[in-house]
């Protein structure tokens, strides 16, 4: 495959590495954009995978509780400025409410259910025509608690980050939102340990030894001190993002583990929403556009 200047600028946008070693990794993987990550990753060029989940879209995300079902969802719109009229609070509050009552189990059955005689679909395209952008419904969860369960929850005060936390026993609900709020700032990819897939660690392992291998700093070393090494550093990582091993904002003297072991519950479930996670935004270059603009 080619290698053009746009996969460049595509994979340097995602890394932050620079453009020679971005055509250089994308020249070595045949133009794949995944594998021109890894290979920088393994040649020690960039932290790719803690930078290619960067995101540029906009809206809100919203938690509704009645009774013994919480419903967490996100709303796009296209601007920042638009998540924050009247017009788009008001929606917000129509679809919680939809999505509440109703019990849909996908977006295109939430879609579909009558809001005042007409569908939610159809009440979004009013509000699409009122605001002037493009809004969508791209997901939601909703949470049926058990009687012998309960909640952590937290929404952030800007609407763009939530967190649903379901444990198993019954926990104070100033602990339950203290971790939900750790959730929503540290951003744990597993609840523990036992979470993470094989074919995770090996990946990562691969990668990490690569790394270590072609570091110059660690020339001549033996095979048993870089492995030490490598475990080292899986180690420091799996700790980052295992909910379980992180330390509590909230009290850096304790493990999260430590938390939920002291109020006797054990997590069942995490839910993090954050707004437009995921969705990677067309950059515009206003300047090539103006430029476009005078030679017409």
């Amino acid at each position: 495959m080619a290698v053009t200047a746009q996969l460049v600028k595509e994979l340097r946008d995602r890394t932050g590495a620079g453009m020679l070693d971005c055509k250089k990794a994308l020249e070595a993987t045949d133009g794949n954009i995944e594998e021109a990550i890894t290979w920088l990753r393994e040649k020690g060029i960039t932290k790719a995978a803690k930078k290619s989940d960067r995101v540029a879209a906009e809206g809100l995300v919203g938690l509704v509780t009645k009774g013994d079902k919480t419903v967490i969802f996100e709303v796009n719109s296209e601007t920042d400025f638009v998540a924050k009229n009247k017009q788009f609070l008001d929606l917000m509050a129509t679809v919680g409410e939809t999505l509440i009552n109703n019990d849909p189990k996908t977006v295109e059955d939430a879609l579909k259910v009558s809001v005042n005689g007409e569908p939610l679909e159809t009440v979004i395209v009013h509000a699409i025509a009122t605001i002037g952008e493009k809004i969508t419904l791209r997901r939601f969860k909703t949470v049926h608690l058990k009687a012998d369960q309960s909640l952590g929850v937290y929404l952030h005060s800007n609407n763009r980050i939530a967190t649903v936390l379901i444990f198993s026993g019954k926990i104070d609900e100033t602990i339950g939102k203290q971790l939900a709020m750790h959730v929503s700032a540290m951003r744990p990819q597993f609840i523990s340990r036992d979470d993470i897939s094989v074919d995770f660690l090996n990946s990562e392992k691969a990668i990490l030894t690569a790394e270590a291998k072609n570091d110059p700093k660690n020339a001549g070393k033996p095979d048993n001190i870089l492995e030490k090494m490598v475990e080292g550093r899986l180690n420091k990582q799996l700790a980052e993002i295992s909910f379980l091993d992180q330390v509590f904002v909230v009290n850096p003297d304790q493990k999260i583990s430590d938390v939920i072991k002291a109020n006797n519950v054990n997590v069942v479930d995490m839910i993090r929403y954050e707004v437009g996670e995921g969705i990677e935004k067309e950059e515009v270059d206003f300047a090539s556009e103006v430029m476009a603009q005078v030679r017409k």
